[in-house]
């Protein structure tokens, strides 16, 4: 039986919270990310924003929209930096089509969910989801929040 390896902390460069407070994920999959020299040196900064992101799928090709990586002040003269470039995702040709076959039934997309640095290159983790209705977010916050008053109550039990 196979273990999932959980991913070191430091190695995450940005998270999407937003996205499993309005999605029930199905499958996760790393793809590769084409990024430009700068757009990496802002993300060793941590100057990126995922919470508005979303893939599309163009001629049998995976593309992230609305992921924004901020350029440093110190970028250079000879290029323009576009925070809200459309990005390139990399996946096998079996995935994408698995993927594009999915998206197709009603109701499933696809969301970015976090960048880490693996290997010394950026993976994007993108789920294929499925829309949270309106009920089923108020459970999750009522979940939430139910945890939380636990927790309180198991610190003040505890001194």
């Amino acid at each position: 039986m196979a273990t999932k390896k959980k991913q070191d902390p430091s190695s995450r460069i940005a998270d999407n919270k937003k996205a499993a407070y309005n999605y029930f994920f199905e499958e996760r999959f790393e793809a590769g990310i084409v990024l430009e020299g700068w757009e990496v040196k802002s993300l060793r900064e941590g100057k990126v924003q995922l919470t508005d992101g979303y893939v599309v799928i163009r001629n049998g090709e995976l593309f992230v929209i609305g992921l924004q990586i901020n350029p440093l002040n110190s970028a250079s003269s000879h290029i323009t930096p576009d925070s809200v470039r459309t990005k390139k995702l990399l996946l096998h040709k079996e995935e994408i089509r698995r993927l594009i076959g999915k998206i197709e039934q009603k109701g499933y997309t696809l969301v970015p969910l976090n960048l880490h640095w693996k290997a010394g290159k950026v993976k994007c983790e993108v789920a294929l989801a499925k829309g949270k209705a309106e009920h089923d977010k108020r459970d999750t916050i009522k979940d939430r929040e139910g945890k939380r008053e636990v927790e309180r109550a198991m610190k003040k039990f505890s001194k």
